[in-house]
């Protein structure tokens, strides 16, 4: 946990990640932000802060404006250069951790003890790592069971996807997948369909927001892969899975419970 000054309540927060702004109302500080950006839909008190840009373009005229004490950074996702800009400025900014399930309850701890919460903090964190163990002993794969072969699709025309340094790819192999691109150099980026029937996914997932009956008229074409042969498909709320908050255990379960359903049991 990285030690700091607490914030007293007075002061003012901007978040440069949606998730980020949805641990700080979960530490009960929602009324200090100030400033979040685009895509933060969650809680819905702070879905309705001032929007100061996106991950790659922040408004800086209406940042500043905005008069933050403290601005948080994720190391994931904000750019370096934003942050060298913004402390040149003569902002606050902290880096915040949080890529993979475990350093999801570090980053609790660590936004608490910046903004003042560090009792609430601690409780955050003990019952998400309670509940991140049950989620793991429930779905654990068998002994000597091979992992199925999973492609996450972001999107189709061209089918994006992931690699192992999104939690999605954490949350596919705690569901007792393998994330069938796991080792693409970005963490999202465009596959060919070589490329896809090569890899022989048993498995496809894809999000919510995505038309169930387009996914499946899209791949009926490509019936040489496993999953489409066997019609082996999962639809789950993408926005669970790709943010790295309690919430993601939401996810996790709903897509552990999709893919059991889908693929045959040893």
């Amino acid at each position: 946990m990285l030690l700091s000054p607490p914030l007293q309540a007075q002061q003012r927060i901007v978040t440069l990640a949606p998730h980020l702004a949805e641990l700080v109302c979960a530490l009960g500080r929602c009324d200090a932000l100030v400033g979040v950006i685009a895509w933060t839909d969650y809680p819905a008190e702070a879905a309705a802060k001032p929007v100061i840009g996106d991950a790659a373009n922040l408004n800086l005229e209406q940042l500043l404006a905005a008069k933050p004490d403290l601005v948080l950074a994720w190391r994931g996702g904000t750019r370096d250069d934003t942050v060298r800009r913004l402390q040149s400025l003569g902002l606050q900014v902290v880096w915040i951790d949080s890529g993979g399930l475990d350093d999801i309850g570090e980053a609790i701890l660590d936004i608490g003890g910046w903004i003042g919460a560090e009792d609430r903090a601690c409780e955050l964190e003990q019952d998400y790592r309670r509940r991140l163990q049950a989620v793991r002993e429930r779905f654990r794969r068998p002994v000597n069971a091979d992992p199925w072969r999973v492609l996450y699709q972001i999107q189709m025309q061209p089918v994006f996807t992931v690699n192992a340094a999104s939690p999605i790819s954490e949350a596919i192999e705690l569901c007792g997948g393998l994330n069938v691109f796991a080792d693409l150099p970005a963490i999202a980026a465009p596959v060919g369909m070589e490329s896809i029937i090569a890899q022989s996914p048993q498995l496809i997932v894809y999000g919510q927001h995505e038309d169930a009956a387009s996914v499946r008229d899209y791949w009926a074409r490509f019936d040489a892969i496993p999953a489409v042969d066997a019609q082996a498909f999962v639809r789950v709320d993408a926005s669970l899975l790709a943010r790295q908050s309690p919430r993601i255990l939401d996810g996790i379960e709903q897509l552990c419970v999709g893919m059991r359903e889908q693929l045959p049991k040893d």
